[in-house]
């Protein structure tokens, strides 16, 4: 694996600043060793990597293979939205639901559910360690559940949030503060659960 002067490096296969931001936070705050987290573009690749998977796990192994190739301890993320009422859809297919951008989704989704009462609904996030041998391979997952609404509820957050409302928070995830809504969204347990996993395979 590369390290600098015994400081780990992993590169989180993302060109999402935000996404490098709040992994960076929760190694800060949860490991107790050194760790430079780098993306895509700070190793030099810069070529689109195809999500062709059918779960959430697949996608994830198979972009945080991308940098573990190149010698690097590779990480990476999938989520998405899984209604109950859909089987479990829209899943995979989240972010490209209806073809269209985050307000096309959220149509479509308020279209497929109209005249359901069984609302019910999770965000899911895997996220995967790949290394360059493999010796040490793992996935990890965070859920959030919640239900959708019959209408946008909040102007914060990104994808399904205004839909999406938090029983715990009374509110949906687009009328809360980022901060708030990372402590117990699916990413963010997620990544508490993959630096835990991550310190407990490299002891």
């Amino acid at each position: 694996m590369r390290c600098l002067n015994n400081m780990i490096k992993v590169v989180f296969a993302t060109r999402n600043k935000n996404k490098i931001r709040e992994l960076k936070t929760y190694f800060n705050e949860l490991a107790d060793f050194d760790v430079t987290v780098l993306s895509l573009d700070d190793i030099g690749y810069y070529g689109d990597i195809e999500e062709i998977g059918e779960t959430f796990e697949e996608n994830a192994i198979t972009k945080a293979s991308v940098p573990a190739k190149l010698g690097y301890i590779g990480i990476a993320d999938d989520s998405g939205l899984c209604v109950d009422a859909l089987n479990g859809a829209p899943g995979v297919y989240s972010a490209r639901f209806s073809g269209g951008n985050d307000e096309d989704n959220n149509d479509l989704l308020l279209e497929k559910l109209e005249g359901i009462s069984d609302r019910g609904a999770k965000y899911v996030c895997a996220m995967a360690c790949v290394f360059p041998d493999h010796s040490k391979d793992f996935t990890v997952r965070g859920e959030c559940y919640g239900r959708i609404l019959t209408e946008r509820t909040g102007d914060g957050g990104f994808g399904y949030d205004p839909l999406f409302y938090y029983e715990p928070f009374g509110k949906t995830f687009a009328e809360v503060e980022l901060a708030k809504k990372n402590k117990v969204s699916h990413r963010g347990v997620a990544m508490r659960n993959l630096i835990k996993k991550l310190a407990q395979v490299l002891s």
